[in-house]
């Protein structure tokens, strides 16, 4: 069954607002540490695809459409975004937004920040999606150059995340 982008998004969003929910209602404030504990593990897990997969791409450009080595990019791919990347990046919205409630930080100015960059990074998480569709049906038309320069925009963004999150400077 192929699900279409727009549909996929909806489904990510729908499961972490649900995911986030339940969370919300179940986990007393006394389980923070915890919620903590997942929320840093999602984020590392989320941002090691974000860094990885477009590495995949710039191989893939190099594979002949339709060859043995196109074909296990295609795998890896596709691993990599549906049983980690998708997963990490649930738990890390889910995780955070309940850290969130829980502290009261949906009025503080950095939050809003952060919470635009990390939209911005879910953008991203999408738009790799997007490509890995165009690899997977051998479609393409982008250079390795492009995806050498998304590889970079995740690190800028969590560079700016971490930044407001630890320096906190409005």
């Amino acid at each position: 069954m192929t699900i279409k982008p727009g549909m996929e998004m909806l489904r990510a969003a729908a499961i972490a607002a649900v995911v986030t929910a339940l969370m919300i209602w179940l986990i007393p404030s006394g389980g923070y540490r915890w919620m903590k504990v997942l929320h840093i593990v999602a984020v590392i897990s989320w941002m090691a695809g974000l860094l990885y997969l477009p590495r995949l791409f710039v191989y893939h450009c190099e594979a002949e459409a339709g060859s043995k080595q196109s074909g296990t990019f295609k795998v890896m791919e596709r691993r990599l975004y549906r049983g980690i990347m998708g997963p990490a990046m649930i738990a890390s919205w889910s995780a955070g937004l309940w850290l969130a409630w829980d502290l009261g930080l949906f009025g503080d100015g950095w939050f809003h920040a952060k919470l635009a960059l990390v939209v911005i990074l879910t953008g991203m998480h999408w738009l790799y999606g997007a490509n890995l569709r165009a690899f997977a049906e051998d479609r393409n038309a982008r250079p390795q150059r492009f995806y050498r320069f998304m590889n970079e925009v995740p690190t800028v963004l969590m560079i700016g995340i971490v930044i407001l999150v630890i320096v906190r400077p409005f």
